[in-house]
């Protein structure tokens, strides 16, 4: 093996006189926030946030006014049974202000075990499969992705929001368990 004095590329015994072969790169539509609502039935609701923003304890108190009148609206008869959110323990979500708003709004709050990202259902069972979805498509913007996105996660059986999420939740706290509360993935 050789090196080229020219560019300090190496070849097999010839040295490499010509420039690396560069790649066009496409640039991505980035990312943004969705705060993906769901129960056993399906999505109640997703809310997007502008780019540039992220989610604090005002915005996601207004989320839960939102949730209050969208489960009357979308799960009729199942409201009169009582709420209760299991929610990561971001710091929206573990807010004065979210508390306070939880307890007015007749919400149960489950607890979440702190330092435990792998107990959130949305992050071990609703958005793996979202990614794979999306996956090696390329959107210009927002608003190409968020049919696309949409279109998959309407197209899940009742099943799987529940049954199987239900199922990989007991795994995962198992393993939690096992682990002693160490991080897994």
């Amino acid at each position: 093996m050789t090196r080229s004095q020219s560019n300090n590329q190496w070849s097999g015994g010839i040295a490499a006189h010509s420039a690396p072969q560069k790649f066009r790169v496409q640039k991505s539509a980035g990312k943004f926030l969705a705060s993906i609502f769901w129960d056993q039935d399906g999505i109640l609701h997703i809310d997007y946030l502008p780019k540039g923003q992220t989610i604090n304890a005002d915005n996601y108190s207004s989320l839960l006014v939102q949730m209050k009148y969208i489960l009357k609206e979308k799960r009729r008869g199942k409201f009169t049974k009582g709420v209760s959110f299991l929610h990561d323990n971001a710091p929206a979500h573990r807010a004065l202000v979210t508390l306070k708003k939880l307890a007015y709004l007749g919400f149960q709050c489950l607890d979440h075990p702190p330092y435990s990202p792998d107990l959130a259902p949305s992050e071990y069972h609703l958005f793996p499969g979202l990614k794979i979805q999306l996956k090696g498509h390329h959107f210009s913007s927002d608003a190409e992705v968020i049919p696309t996105a949409e279109t998959w996660l309407d197209g899940q059986p009742s099943e799987f929001f529940f049954l199987s999420g239900l199922q990989k939740f007991e795994q995962r706290a198992k393993k939690c368990i096992e682990l002693r509360e160490e991080y897994f993935e």
